[in-house]
């Protein structure tokens, strides 16, 4: 099993910025993919960004140039910083990781949601 925590979320206005952070924690389980997906009301959940254990990080195209993801293994923990924020970037953001006894069997594990909310 694997237990994800977030924090960072809060109210910012239009053009500031925030960083969201989760860490993991498992009881013998490997820690790989790791990302941030959102949902805003009245909306489907959509991804954020991803990030392998090696580094390799995918964005939506629509925040890949405001948005940075980062991981720090040693910590478990993934980061996200999000910056120029937009109203319409309002949303809950929900951490997920991929862990498992090895990377042929993975199961997706979600944190409890952190809400983030831009005024404009």
């Amino acid at each position: 099993q694997v237990q994800l925590v977030e924090s960072g979320g809060g109210l910012v206005q239009a053009g500031g910025s925030l960083r969201l952070s989760c860490a993991a924690s498992s009881s013998g389980f490997n820690i790989y993919d790791m990302g941030w997906y959102r949902q805003a009301p009245g909306k489907q959940r959509e991804l954020v960004a991803s990030i392998t254990g090696g580094g390799a990080t995918n964005y939506a195209d629509s925040m890949k140039d405001r948005f940075t993801i980062s991981r720090d293994n040693a910590r478990r923990t993934v980061y996200l910083q999000m910056n120029n924020l937009k109203p319409e970037d309002t949303a809950v953001y929900y951490c997920y990781a991929k862990g498992g006894r090895n990377s042929l069997a993975t199961t997706a594990y979600w944190g409890q949601g952190t809400q983030v909310t831009v005024s404009s």
